[in-house]
């Protein structure tokens, strides 16, 4: 069975230098550190994030364990398929499957926890997770019709969106001002009190569905093009 692998088209700001450190890793791993192993740990990863996020509720230096878990997750999500390639023991339908199948459940976790967590409303890492599911179902879609992978979008992906976290969580444990940032909105008679974290989820939001909308745009205009309508007779 011929098995045709999609494109990958990455071209995120760290993307270059972050190639390197992951096949210098790969090449250094113990052997009985395998892609699955790696998987499993990218898994791990989103855990200790979501533990972190809600127990920041009690101290927000718990907020350290959530990068923990960030870099975890990184280790485990960016290496599986390094680790495979460096050693060419691709599995590419097992592979591609596990891969995003994770990738939705880490997710969820993450944003759940954090809308678990005093952090963020849920509503609102609801919207998040699910504008991030739904462009992740568009790549898969193009993945099979234009065996085109793309991870990242305005010089953005997985690593810089972590890196971003990592950041928002280190100024919330050092700076008491954001920390205890609130501004109080009106929605439908109803006040709401927006947490720093809440205007972080607010601006992706905003981010997430611009990225949405011109994919799904653009993706519709190609497809129209090698597709067009016929006429019915």
């Amino acid at each position: 069975m011929e098995i045709k692998q999609a494109t990958r088209i990455q071209t995120s700001v760290l993307n270059g230098l972050e190639k390197k450190i992951l096949v210098w890793m790969a090449e250094r791993q113990p052997r009985w550190v395998t892609s699955n192993f790696l998987s499993f740990i990218g898994f791990v990863g989103a855990v200790v994030i979501a533990i972190g996020f809600i127990l920041s509720d009690k101290n927000i230096n718990y907020l350290w364990i959530s990068s923990l878990g960030l870099l975890i997750n990184w280790y485990g999500d960016s290496m599986d398929g390094t680790l495979a390639r460096v050693r060419n023991t691709q599995r590419p339908l097992f592979g591609y499957y596990l891969d995003h199948i994770l990738d939705g459940v880490n997710e969820s976790i993450m944003f759940i926890g954090a809308g678990i967590s005093a952090l963020m409303h849920m509503p609102l890492a609801l919207l998040v997770l699910l504008l991030y599911l739904l462009i992740t179902i568009n790549v898969s879609i193009n993945a099979h019709l234009r065996r085109e992978f793309k991870l990242t979008y305005l010089k953005l992906g997985p690593t810089e969106f972590r890196i971003a976290i990592i950041i928002a969580n280190t100024v919330m444990i050092f700076s008491e001002k954001v920390r205890n940032f609130i501004w109080n909105i009106e929605i439908f008679n109803h006040e709401v009190a927006l947490t720093a974290f809440d205007c972080l989820a607010i601006a992706l939001i905003v981010l997430l569905l611009l990225i949405f909308i011109v994919t799904v745009v653009t993706d519709l205009k190609y497809y129209n093009e090698v597709d067009p309508p016929k006429a019915w007779k």
